[in-house]
Parts: structure tokens; sequence; C-alpha cells
């Protein structure tokens, strides 16, 4: 009998270990793993600037890095998640022209397992930029 509780609280710290170490497909940071994005609207206090992204897959790996493929030419840059105000964002941080409007840290107005709608109301002048990126 003993045995047998010893054996079934093995099994069990078994399970939790394994069931801690998985991926949380629901938050934005195990959501946006999965797979590429592409960029399906940019527009900045109202101009639609969406042709600075065109061809663009945009891979966000685990170790908060990011990359942004158009044929032969690749963006390094780095995504991480937080909140301010209590709502929600997402930071972005790609460097050079062009990927560098995406530089913002991004309330995410919308999220999907395949969909990201993002907003950043600049505390300077109070431009707005929308942000839309949809998994390829």
């Amino acid at each position: 009998m003993k045995r047998i509780k010893i054996s079934l609280l093995s099994m069990s710290l078994i399970l939790i270990t394994f069931s801690s170490c998985k991926k949380d497909n629901t938050t934005t940071g195990g959501i946006i793993q999965q797979g590429t994005w592409k960029v399906t609207q940019y527009s900045s206090n109202g101009t639609d600037e969406l042709s600075y992204f065109s061809g663009y897959e945009i891979t966000f790996n685990d170790n908060g890095s990011a990359e942004a493929v158009k044929s032969s030419n690749s963006v390094s840059g780095s995504w991480n998640t937080g909140t301010d105000d209590s709502q929600e964002k997402l930071v972005l941080s790609f460097g050079t022209s062009p990927l560098d409007k995406l530089n913002n840290d991004w309330h995410i107005l919308e999220k999907t397992t395949t969909k990201f709608r993002l907003e950043d109301v600049s505390g300077g002048n109070g431009g707005t930029e929308l942000l839309t990126l949809e998994k390829n």
C-alpha cells in the first residue's frame, strides 16, 4: 500500500512538472510565437503607410528576438510584452528603416490566434498610429 502511494505521488509530480513547461498559447507571447506574421494595416495620423511593409514575413522567437524577411533582405529585431496603465502591450523594436516604424510600445486593441490590432498614441504630439498583424 505504501509503495502504491509513493508511485502515485511520483507520477503526480512528473505530470505537474511537464504540464507547467507547456507554452500558454492564449497569452500574447504564446500566440505571436506561432508561425509567421505580416503587416496588413499601418497608418500614421490617418495616412496609410502599409506599402513600407509589403512582402515582409515576421517571425517572433521565444527568446525575444524577431526577424522580418522579404526576399533576400532580413531585418533583425526584438519583441516583448507588458502592461501600461493596466492595458496589455506589445513592444517591438526593429532598428532601421523601413521597419523602424514598428518601433513602439503598442497597446493591444484586439488579440486572436490569427490577428493583433495595435495602437500607439504619441505622448509628445498626440499622433496615433494603428498597426494590424495577421498570421500567414
